[in-house]
Parts: C-alpha cells; sequence; structure tokens
C-alpha cells in the first residue's frame, strides 16, 4: 500500500502541474489525514486542493483500507514514512522551511494516536 499511496500522490503532483516542493507539504498533509482515520480531517485536506468527489471516494477507500490494517500497520507505515522524509537526501532537496512545517504536521498527528 505504501507504494501505491507514493505512486498516487507522485501522479497527482505531475498531473496538477506541481514542482515537487509545492507539493510536499499537502501530500504530508492529505496523507496523515488518510492514516489518522478522521474522514473530518480527511475532508478538511481534500477541501484545500479543490478535489472532485471521485477523489474524495477514493481517498476515503484508501482510508477504509488502513482502518482495517489497524493501528500498528498505520504507526509502522508512519515511521516509514517519517524516516523517508528525514533522510539526508530529502534534507538536502527540500528547504529548512518545509521540513520544519512537515515535522510540525507529524508531530501534530502524533497526538491522534
Amino acid at each position: 500500500m505504501k507504494g501505491t499511496l507514493l505512486l498516487l500522490a507522485l501522479l497527482v503532483t505531475g498531473e496538477l502541474g506541481f514542482q515537487t516542493t509545492e507539493a510536499c507539504i499537502p501530500f504530508f498533509g492529505v496523507y496523515l489525514s488518510v492514516v489518522s482515520g478522521s474522514r473530518e480531517w480527511l475532508h478538511h485536506e481534500l477541501k484545500e486542493l479543490d478535489s472532485t468527489v471521485e477523489e474524495k471516494v477514493a481517498f476515503e477507500k484508501i482510508q477504509d483500507c488502513y482502518e482495517e490494517a489497524g493501528t500498528k500497520a498505520k504507526s509502522q507505515d508512519v515511521q516509514f514514512m517519517a524516516s523517508m522524509l528525514f533522510s539526508s537526501e530529502c534534507k538536502t532537496y527540500y528547504t529548512k522551511e518545509v521540513i520544519s512545517e512537515i515535522t510540525t504536521i507529524f508531530t501534530e498527528s502524533q497526538l491522534l494516536y
């Protein structure tokens, strides 16, 4: 599922014409809202991106898969994403401001668990 979600994000960012650094923060916002299980948070994040009804339904289905996987799987997936984000490669690619903002998103999401 990790690869599928990452591929989906890359396809969406490419389709929308975002540069990778511009898409990073919205990606992690939507990703963490999906993993959280909160439909309210998910809809808030998707509203910010002007998503269609079909996109909302698709992300709700992904969110349902995470809910079925359970807390352990969700926690491991978040740890994987965090390790990827805070890798030396990403740290050299993204600005300190982007890393700081994503760190804040991760920190706030940890309060939900």
